[in-house]
């Protein structure tokens, strides 16, 4: 059974290195893993890949920057191609970058013929689409990855949710029940195959910083980064809150350059208690997080490994696709003029006082190849998608 993996910036690789590895395990899978090239990341080294124990991309799609509309056509164009040629049995996507509507998009709308040898006949068919990390919902629908995500889930034939709130979105968007299996979180998977690499790091013990006696930042969001005023608020508020709590602040190119544009670098790089640096790859950031008292951030996957490991987060943004991490987890949405004074209600709460989501265990791969199995064993009985999707 051929699956292609989709992959388009680092936090995709992350999420399928633990599904890789899984599936290389059984006898019946070839897993293809295939790089849209979407975004360049500079963390995308070859010691990234060493560390994920990923080959490079058996298929690179060599897509790079452009509008929404550009890289969401491109991708699509470039892997029809490769559909035809290869004729996957099912494409997994993952996440909500365009990349991963892109190729829905693609491999719903593409069929041809493929001899069935038990049952001597020529179907007509198309790949399976499988979205893991289906059913997460901002509502903000302002913001392009929520119509990533919706698309995506309306069009996919297998959905695989990480938590019990993605269920409920895609039953109240009129989701049959019976394409919707919890899986839980991939993203954990990753950090726990990693977690030994990531102990060894001791990145704090670089920037001259003592364990649980500082707080990491990120911050890259439009509404934060690219409004003169609250990019200027945001600073002043950082440099208060570093005199209770030294910060590190791995800076995003798009905030750099803000922040260089608006002037404001210079007054974040004069502050003694704040350590400005460059994007971080994930060992290194993980390392950092792994020994942090607390968050500050508007990511969202970070807010996901917070909640796991019990770590205080403040999530400048009113709203999140994750609100699991805030129900269940250390996560607390903040507005600019509150955060301030939620970190300082933050910083007496001790670590590991929350509850971890079920299935954030370490075993998400797992569950979705016996997922993939079930269904595998589905079309052969069959001889054909259509107990489980509409072939076109």
């Amino acid at each position: 059974m051929q699956i292609h993996l989709i992959a388009a910036a680092r936090p995709n690789f992350m999420k399928i290195a633990p599904l890789y590895h899984a599936l290389k395990a059984v006898d019946w899978a070839d897993p293809v893993i295939v790089h849209t090239g979407q975004h360049y990341d500079l963390n995308m080294s070859d010691a990234f890949f060493t560390d994920l124990k990923l080959p490079a991309p058996h298929i690179h799609l060599g897509v790079g920057s452009g509008s929404h509309a550009e890289q969401t056509g491109n991708v699509m164009m470039a892997y029809e191609k490769v559909i035809l040629e290869k004729k996957p049995d099912l494409v997994v996507v993952v996440g909500d970058v365009n990349s991963t509507l892109a190729c829905t998009l693609a491999a719903v709308k593409v069929s041809y013929p493929i001899q069935n040898s038990k049952f001597k006949i020529q179907n007509l068919r198309r790949p399976l689409v499988a979205h893991l990390e289906a059913g997460l919902r901002s509502f903000d629908r302002t913001m392009p990855e929520e119509i990533n995500r919706i698309a995506t889930d309306a069009l996919a034939d297998v959905l695989w949710t990480p938590s019990s709130d993605g269920d409920e979105n895609l039953v109240k968007e009129g989701v049959d029940p019976e394409k919707i299996e919890r899986v839980g979180n991939i993203m954990i998977d990753s950090l726990e195959m990693m977690r030994e690499t990531i102990t060894a790091q001791n990145a704090h013990v670089e920037f001259g910083l003592e364990k649980g006696l500082f707080g990491v930042v990120t911050f890259h969001r439009p509404a934060n980064v690219d409004n003169v005023e609250s990019l200027t608020a945001l600073c002043s508020s950082l440099i208060s809150i570093s005199k209770r709590l030294p910060l590190v602040f791995p800076v995003h190119p798009r905030t750099r350059k803000n922040l260089q544009e608006c002037g404001l670098i210079s007054k974040l790089d004069n502050c003694s208690t704040i350590i400005l640096t460059e994007p971080l790859n994930y060992v290194r950031f993980m390392s950092l997080i792994f020994n942090c008292r607390m968050v500050i951030t508007d990511s969202g996957g970070i807010q996901e490994e917070t909640t796991y490991l019990g770590i205080p987060c403040l999530t400048m943004r009113p709203n999140t696709e994750r609100p699991v991490t805030v129900t269940e987890g250390t996560n607390c949405l903040c507005a600019l003029d509150e955060i301030e004074g939620m970190v300082l209600e933050a910083l007496q709460i001790g670590r590991g006082t929350s509850k971890t989501p079920d299935l954030w265990d370490g075993h998400t791969a797992q569950r979705v190849v016996k997922s993939i199995k079930r269904f595998k064993e589905t079309i052969v009985s069959t001889g054909s998608l259509s107990a489980i999707s509409n072939d076109p």
